[in-house]
């Protein structure tokens, strides 16, 4: 079992502080690759892939299924930051974009991230 499906089967849903509102806040470092009022695009630290970073709301909204109406444009956003930085990280020949919902879905951290990998063929299925 990997690192990251341990960390999840032990990590609690909370509506407090996560490690990604201190590098929203800047407390503590990242590689930031994109950002703007709404969101930001950072490397991840432990890549998947040749090229992997993560887009995050600078709103925490913990899990997808935590998401309502009223975050739709919010989503979009993200969606569209993912394709923008997927291009600026050369990525013309596709990438995978992956959500982790929940303990089963292997999610970490609570509060809700796209995962951007990409620069090599993705396999089918995933895992």
């Amino acid at each position: 079992m990997s690192s990251e499906v341990e960390k999840a089967k032990t990590s609690v849903c909370t509506q407090g502080p996560t490690i990604f509102s201190k590098i929203i806040n800047k407390e503590i470092p990242a590689d930031i690759i994109y950002e703007d009022d709404d969101c930001l695009a950072f490397r991840d630290i432990s890549p998947q892939a040749p090229t992997h970073f993560l887009v995050i709301p600078k709103k925490q909204i913990p899990t997808l299924d935590s998401a309502s109406s009223e975050h739709e444009k919010l989503l979009g956003h993200l969606m569209l930051v993912c394709s923008q930085v997927a291009q600026k990280e050369g990525l013309t020949s596709g990438y995978r974009v992956v959500v982790n919902n929940g303990p089963d879905g292997a999610q970490s951290v609570y509060h809700l991230h796209l995962h951007v990998l990409g620069g090599r063929q993705m396999q089918w299925p995933p895992g």
